[in-house]
């Protein structure tokens, strides 16, 4: 905008400056054709009396505009800047070029002197201004920035976070907008946590009910069919039901030493599938082992159902692997994380889609970092970081 102006200022003052100089050129050329015809001699300024220029002693292109042009014409010249700026008017009288001229260095060394003054004002209103421009902008984007914090506390998990905005402005609009949809989003997620605990709580009165009568059941093939059914529905409740309590953080973590090869160990024994297992060093944490257990089964359980095999466990200092060689993970898995009763692709098997939410909630728990990733040139890979508090 300075600029702008600038420019602006510069061409309208010089422009008017040429506009009075034309004038006053046209105004003395005529006082030179009355001399001329008069018989006077041509006089050059600062000569006392009317001077004027004839013949050869103009320039050559005044020359020839006069022999182009019957009447007046006038000429800016700007050839020789370091000996001023003329403003020429000239015509024939009785076939003779006759030119006057108007010097214009006063005009240019005050319109240098408006630029310089222009470009220092503009200075100073720039120093001003951009400070002030700069502190409007922080104060707006420092509202924004709040905003963004307050839906990155919602997206991690902090469903009381709000930005708690005030105004009428349209930053104040958007607030209020995440506000409103942090509320809708809590009380929907705690609608369904709810019904996922009332849900496994309701069904473990019938269901111990079918355990017992099972086991009552004359032993044959449709008896064992029915009590495979039964445990796989009795795992699935045991299931909501740490989900629930993980959803509604209530679990607490009761840290301890704990050897990582040899719980790792264990806990890919007790699972009774063929797992490969790698421990480097004797590494020793302080963290939950039963936590710690459910975690580590239920990612090689997932490896192995959904999966390929040979399905490996690597246990470096505090970093447990779990790699299978399958089709690896859906990419909406890795874009969203694991989610219960979904399973991703149809390639990686069937299940309920809860043993890596469990592995999830559960490694948060501990304050471990669990990370979902597919492998090259395919396979899945699982990394659980525990905390680094050796014992």
């Amino acid at each position: 905008m300075a600029l702008g102006i600038g420019i602006l200022v510069h061409q309208s003052t010089q422009n008017r400056s040429l506009g009075i100089a034309r004038g006053t050129a046209v105004e003395d050329l005529g006082k030179a054709e009355t001399a001329f015809r008069a018989g006077q001699p041509p006089r050059t300024h600062p000569e006392p009396g009317p001077y004027y220029l004839i013949g050869g002693e103009l320039p050559d292109e005044l020359r020839d505009r006069i022999a182009s042009d019957q009447g007046p014409v006038t000429w800016y010249d700007t050839r020789h800047p370091a000996r001023g700026y003329l403003m020429w008017a000239g015509s024939r009288v009785n076939g003779t070029p006759l030119a006057v001229s108007v010097d214009l260095g006063a005009e240019q060394r005050s319109l240098a002197a408006l630029d310089r003054h222009m470009r220092y004002a503009a200075l100073a209103m720039l120093a001003v201004v951009v400070p002030l421009t700069l502190l409007a902008a922080e104060l707006l984007l420092r509202r924004l920035r709040r905003i963004a914090g307050t839906a990155r506390r919602i997206r991690g998990g902090d469903l009381d976070a709000r930005t708690a905005g005030r105004g009428h402005d349209e930053i104040s609009e958007i607030s209020a907008a995440v506000d409103l949809m942090a509320d809708a989003l809590r009380d929907r997620l705690r609608g369904e946590q709810r019904f996922t605990a009332d849900v496994a709580h309701e069904l473990r009165t019938p269901l111990a009910g079918l355990v017992t009568s099972a086991s009552l059941l004359p032993e044959s093939e449709p008896t064992d069919l029915v009590r495979d059914r039964v445990r796989v529905l009795r795992s699935l409740v045991d299931d909501l039901l740490e989900i629930s309590r993980l959803d509604a953080g209530a679990e607490r973590a009761d840290a301890q030493p704990v050897p990582l090869g040899e719980l790792v160990t264990e806990s890919v024994r007790r699972t009774g599938l063929v797992t490969r297992i790698a421990v480097t060093g004797d590494p020793v944490t302080a963290t939950d082992p039963r936590r710690l257990d459910r975690i580590v089964t239920n990612l090689v359980l997932n490896a192995h159902r959904h999966g390929g095999s040979p399905v490996e466990v690597t246990v470096d200092g505090t970093t447990i692997v779990v790699r299978d060689q399958g089709p690896g993970f859906p990419a909406d898995l890795l874009a969203h994380g694991p989610q219960r009763f979904r399973t991703g692709a149809a390639e990686r098997g069937h299940g309920h889609g809860l043993g890596l939410t469990i592995a999830l909630g559960q490694s948060r728990v501990i304050g471990a970092r669990l990370t979902l990733a597919n492998a090259v040139p395919h396979g899945a890979v699982a990394t659980l970081e525990l905390p680094r508090r050796e014992s």
